[in-house]
């Protein structure tokens, strides 16, 4: 009797659904989904839910989707590759050393009999000018070094006809590119001529740390900031920027990710590996669905989107929570699958089969069998 009575108890637990689960049904997750709210199919638009939407990823819809706006992301733009001549440009900041020949016995820049004169170092100002003894102020900013060099010549012959000039530039500040974190050896490194590109520096830095998953660039080019993905810039040429004096260059891990939870192969938090993410990489990630658990018919992706984004005529998504469900036992359902692309903060949810309560009673019954059989055993 006490057996038929546990037997009783199982059989009751498992009607009502109340044995023990990893993970709820997709009939109890979407239990409210044909709510409505009152009075919003003014115009014969399709009723806004009260509680979520819910939204098939299947061919048909996928256009849609993709149309609507991006969620958890911010948006910044990029710079383009610009050529530039190869050679180097005189900027404000940069120090200017000059060595002056003369034949002359007796001339103003030495003493009798002396032919080399060496100019200390200068800097040349805000404006890119550079004083010069019996010359004063002299503008060299914007010119390449061997044109400044012509321009100092040419002053000097008017106090020394003699006079032969060589200038050599060292670098400032303004002239000179930093890469700041993600890098082997990060620091500030000096723009040889105008042509320098991103991948020039990343690569005179020792390139970036192996371990940063899915590298993205931050370009801070004075009060504007700009960004990228850097496989992009592997990949596309055109996106491979030229540098400017002052640009400050930060490479820092993609920090987007997604979650996973109920039936999955692992209930973790994800990073994106790459730029693009789409529903079946994501599952994959997360090591796919547990063994004979997981509804391969009720895969669901939960998204918030902001209120503004909120439309009833399909442009965009008809509540602020919505829900895509997904079925992989269909060729559909796992193409669309591989198109749908995962978002920022995306929940993938792995609804429990509903068999998996059956077959649980079932092995409970049949642990009770065994049990029984035992105890006959041992009392006879």
């Amino acid at each position: 009797m006490p057996f038929k009575c546990a037997l009783f108890g199982l059989v009751m637990l498992a009607a009502c659904g109340t044995l023990p689960r990893g993970a709820g049904l997709q009939g109890e997750v979407l239990a409210h989904r044909n709510e409505t709210v009152k009075g919003s199919d003014v115009g014969g638009a399709e009723p806004l839910p009260s509680q979520f939407a819910v939204e098939p990823i299947t061919r048909d819809n996928l256009a849609r989707y993709a149309r609507w706006p991006v969620v958890g992301e911010t948006s910044f733009p990029w710079v383009k590759r610009v050529d530039q001549p190869d050679g180097q440009i005189i900027a404000a900041g940069d120090m200017i050393t000059i060595t002056i020949w003369n034949t002359e016995e007796n001339g103003l820049l030495g003493g009798p009999g002396q032919r080399v004169v060496n100019i200390p170092a200068s800097q040349l100002t805000s404006t890119g000018q550079v004083y010069l003894p019996y010359i004063g102020p002299l503008k060299l900013s914007g010119m390449s070094p061997e044109h400044a060099r012509g321009v100092v010549e040419q002053a000097y012959k008017k106090v020394v006809p003699s006079a032969q000039v060589q200038l050599n530039v060292t670098s400032g500040r303004q002239s000179t590119a930093s890469i700041v974190d993600g890098v082997v050896h990060p620091g500030a490194f000096p723009l040889p001529d105008q042509d320098v590109t991103l991948l020039d520096l990343v690569a005179q830095s020792g390139g970036i740390i192996p371990s940063i998953v899915n590298p993205q660039v931050r370009l801070q080019r004075g009060s504007k900031t700009y960004s990228i993905a850097f496989n992009r810039v592997l990949t596309d040429t055109s996106l491979n920027t030229t540098l400017t004096g002052g640009d400050r260059i930060i490479i820092q891990p993609d920090e987007r990710y997604f979650l996973s939870l109920g039936a999955s192969g692992t209930r973790a938090s994800h990073g994106f590996p790459r730029e693009d993410v789409t529903a079946l990489d994501a599952l994959s990630i997360i090591g796919g669905l547990a063994a004979e658990r997981a509804n391969a018919q009720g895969i669901l992706v939960l998204r918030s989107y902001p209120d503004k984004a909120v439309r009833s005529d399909g442009s965009g998504p008809r509540h602020m929570r919505t829900i895509f469900t997904l079925d992989l036992t269909s060729a559909d359902g796992l193409f669309s699958a591989g198109q749908f692309q995962i978002r920022n903060g995306d929940l993938i949810y792995v609804t429990e089969s509903p068999l998996i309560g059956t077959r649980n009673v079932f092995g409970v019954i049949g642990s009770i069998f065994g049990l029984a059989r035992q105890g006959a055993i041992l009392t006879n």
